[in-house]
């Protein structure tokens, strides 16, 4: 029996193919990376390359959901349209019946019972996506401050401190971050953090990021390439620096 044919069939080793091919899905998309500071979240995302004649305005990898919540998505972008739809409709639902607005976590939790409901029915097959979502009142003790969570096409959600995800480099770029990433980090070095991670990535520097950064009380800024671009000269002079004195230490 081929039990990559139906979505709702275990194989004998107790694996749902069609679910591990959604992620495969995932690692052939951008590149995207998240990483919470003290007072804010950064999410920076790979642009990769598109036709000359097309508009780089309707290629975007990080979308609101509402006015206190961002999602960045690494996969196929077709997939990642209809489910964001599906969220941002929701969103708004909540707040006409609450009368405020939702938590990261409530959408965190919302996206990832959609795409765990696509991998236990029959005719339908899973989303193509992993996300990213920051935004904020996920805790009642700290309301304005941002948090940064991650959900897969399994439908699985978790929150985290800084994560990779989708291209071939998510592992090595998670191991980095575990090794760079320090706790209550500020605003500036949580961005030059995130971009690092990139650069591990991307060749053409700030021409290829997409980044966004959500602050305490839910405000979000889309940083400029100008400003991408000073931060990445400043990391390449680092390291310039590093290795010249490396070079004078032997």
């Amino acid at each position: 029996m081929s039990y990559d044919r139906a979505i709702t069939v275990f194989s004998p080793d107790g694996h749902l193919l069609q679910v591990e091919y959604s992620m495969e899905a995932v690692r052939r998309g951008s590149t995207v990376v998240g990483v919470q500071g003290k007072d804010c979240v950064i999410l920076a995302v790979e642009k990769r390359a598109i036709a000359k004649l097309q508009d780089a305005r309707t290629i975007r990898k990080i979308l609101q959901i509402d006015d206190r919540t961002v999602l960045a998505f690494a996969g196929l972008t077709a997939d990642a349209r209809v489910l964001i739809n599906r969220v941002r409709v929701e969103a708004q639902s909540y707040r006409l019946t609450v009368e405020d607005s939702p938590s990261v976590d409530y959408m965190a939790r919302y996206l990832a019972g959609i795409q765990q409901k696509y991998t236990q029915q029959g005719g339908v097959r899973p989303f193509g996506i992993a996300t990213l979502v920051t935004g904020i009142g996920a805790d009642p003790s700290q309301p304005n401050k941002p948090f940064l969570y991650q959900t897969d096409p399994a439908g699985t959600h978790s929150r985290w401190k800084a994560q990779a995800i989708g291209g071939r480099s998510a592992k090595s770029l998670r191991e980095f971050l575990e090794k760079q990433y320090k706790a209550d980090m500020s605003e500036h070095d949580a961005t030059k953090l995130a971009i690092q991670a990139l650069l591990e990535v991307v060749d053409s520097g700030a021409k290829t990021m997409e980044l966004c950064i959500m602050k305490e009380g839910g405000e979000i800024v889309y940083v400029e390439e100008s400003a991408v671009d000073t931060i990445v000269k400043e990391i390449e002079a680092e390291q310039q620096e590093g290795e010249t004195t490396a070079a004078g230490d032997s």
